[in-house]
């Protein structure tokens, strides 16, 4: 069976497993009914995410155009301290900025390859934790907009990563923490006007599994401008990558407006 159509990054529900899917245009795949199975995956051109043009992949789907002027690819998405719209000044488009970023965000501590701190929209919970192949999460603080997240997230950078050892997530070597111990302790680590907004629960701790098969003793990326024609056997799937036999690991993110095929 042939699917065309350009990547983005898969859907996914939370069940147990989690269950995860590659929609295109016209259809789709579920990927955890692939498990076991050969896939082939050939890169066939680009589609800007934004613009629609087919015109080479820059950074997180946009062409370079897009991802210079859009509004979706500021740098608040990346470094939530630099949010502005509570202050009403626009970065790129103030009306689209006060959506995104006056909106509940959470503060919360994952495990995904060590403990790391991070930020995410209130309505993005658990996906967000999904996307980062995280096997626990707990919230720290929900505060009203990403400027108090983001310099939340800053003050906790001191004490845990920002981001994920993508291999260690991949080959399963995550070490046993208590996220809620952790986070039981840092009350006044966090920044003071934030702290009103701490209030843990006994009960908030997220249990997450993949689809996995097998994990990888040894990773290597695809590279589809580099290889643009692979074949493999899917042995799992986790965050936003493909897991194949060979170790080869496919980060669908990466290659977000991607136009390929996938034969089954």
């Amino acid at each position: 069976m042939l699917y065309e159509g350009v990547l983005t990054k898969m859907q996914t529900e939370f069940s147990n497993p989690i269950a995860y899917y590659l929609v295109f245009e016209n259809s789709f795949l579920n990927l955890n009914q692939l498990l076991g199975k050969e896939l082939e995956i050939v890169h066939q051109g680009y589609q800007c995410l934004e613009c629609g043009k087919k015109k080479k992949i820059f950074r997180q789907g946009f062409c370079y155009d897009c991802f210079m002027g859009s509004a979706s690819a500021g740098d608040w998405i990346m470094k939530p301290e630099l949010s502005t719209a509570h202050l009403d000044i626009e970065d790129r488009d103030l009306d689209y900025e006060k959506k995104v970023q006056l909106q509940p965000h959470i503060v919360y501590l994952a495990l995904s390859s060590e403990v790391k701190v991070g930020v995410t929209r209130k309505t993005q919970v658990p996906t967000r934790w999904i996307d980062q192949g995280a096997i626990q999460a707990i919230p720290i603080v929900e505060v009203p907009n990403r400027y108090l997240a983001g310099i939340t997230e800053v003050a906790l950078k001191s004490l845990y990563a920002d981001k994920t050892n993508w291999q260690k997530m991949l080959k399963g070597e995550i070490p046993a923490v208590d996220l809620i111990s952790e986070r039981n302790g840092l009350k006044y680590v966090i920044p003071k006007e934030v702290q009103e907004y701490y209030h843990p629960e006994s009960n908030d701790l997220y249990e997450l599994q993949y689809p996995v098969l097998e994990y990888p003793k040894k990773v290597t990326s695809l590279n589809l401008d580099k290889s643009p024609n692979f074949s493999g056997k899917l042995m799992g799937v986790k965050g936003q990558y493909l897991i194949f036999e060979d170790g080869t690991v496919f980060n669908i993110r990466t290659y977000e407006g991607y136009v390929v095929r996938i034969s089954l």
